[in-house]
């Protein structure tokens, strides 16, 4: 990504995001003055493909040890915030699970209801899943591999059954329960991520959040973008530049027809944040996959 992508990026989270809230500023919605909700998300800690630049998406990947490490951080942080849950939501991925369940212990909750959906997967990334960033960059160019990842509408090429990772994918029985196989993906852009994730956010998680229940959300980076581009009335430009940091909880608050009404909120300090935030900067220079 060229300097000016990034320089826009930037300000956009100075313009939309806010840094090193308080608990009373992020679950209260005293800010409003209106009646809001709240809802409270992270991305999962990272994983093992992540540190061996290899594009995971929807192959099972563990967490490495420092995305372990991350994601208790991340449940010391909501616990110090004095926050508590009544429900928590994730993928079924390994990863968002292992981190929730980490979030969960260091609050005090292990036992708290977890509902998990295919739909809050990490976009996949068809014919690169479990391919090096480097190897990809090497077949199809790296200017055709950066559209793929960050162009709203673009779709890799589809994972047929040939590809060395297809079973591991499709038989793996964490899909068991859905997508069924007219839904199963062979490969998706950021849009079409966007309109599978959109429909369990309006009719699974949104009617507990209106409901009043305190709602942990721990899901994907592209994910929690398309339920960020809902929220807060992002763009098709905005949404592939914005980043979320691994294992950083942030909140939104939500008027009662479910839209933010106030920017997102991230839970740590301001310096960490934007430390994140540069850590996420200089891996998407390097076209580091997802």
């Amino acid at each position: 990504m060229d300097g000016a992508r990034i320089s826009s990026t930037e300000n956009y989270f100075n313009s939309k995001f806010s840094v090193g809230s308080s608990s009373s500023e992020v679950l209260d919605g005293s800010s409003s003055g209106m009646e809001t909700y709240t809802v409270v998300m992270m991305r999962h800690g990272s994983s093992e493909l992540n540190d061996q630049n290899v594009f995971a998406s929807w192959f099972d990947t563990k967490l490495s040890q420092d995305g372990k490490k991350d994601a208790r951080r991340a449940g010391r942080l909501l616990k110090e915030a004095g926050l508590q849950f009544d429900v928590a939501f994730t993928s079924v991925l390994s990863r968002a699970r292992d981190s929730l369940a980490a979030v969960l212990e260091e609050l005090g909750q292990p036992r708290l209801p977890v509902l998990a959906s295919w739909r809050l997967n990490e976009r996949h990334y068809g014919a690169l899943i479990g391919r090096n960033r480097d190897d990809a960059a090497a077949e199809f160019g790296e200017e055709q591999v950066q559209v793929w990842r960050r162009s709203y509408t673009a779709t890799p090429p589809p994972m047929t059954p040939d590809h060395p990772f297809h079973d591991a994918v499709v038989c793996n029985p964490i899909y068991a329960a859905g997508p069924s196989p007219g839904e199963f993906p062979s490969a998706e852009s950021l849009e079409a991520t966007v309109a599978r994730t959109l429909p369990y956010w309006k009719d699974t998680i949104l009617p507990r959040v209106l409901a009043g229940q305190r709602v942990l959300v721990c899901a994907h980076g592209n994910s929690l973008r398309g339920l960020a581009k809902h929220l807060g009335g992002l763009t098709d430009e905005q949404v592939v530049s914005l980043d979320v940091p691994t294992a950083e909880p942030f909140a939104y608050e939500l008027d009662a027809g479910g839209r933010a009404v106030g920017p997102l909120r991230f839970l740590a300090e301001e310096e960490k944040v934007m430390a994140a935030r540069s850590a996420i900067s200089d891996l998407i220079k390097a076209a580091v996959p997802e």
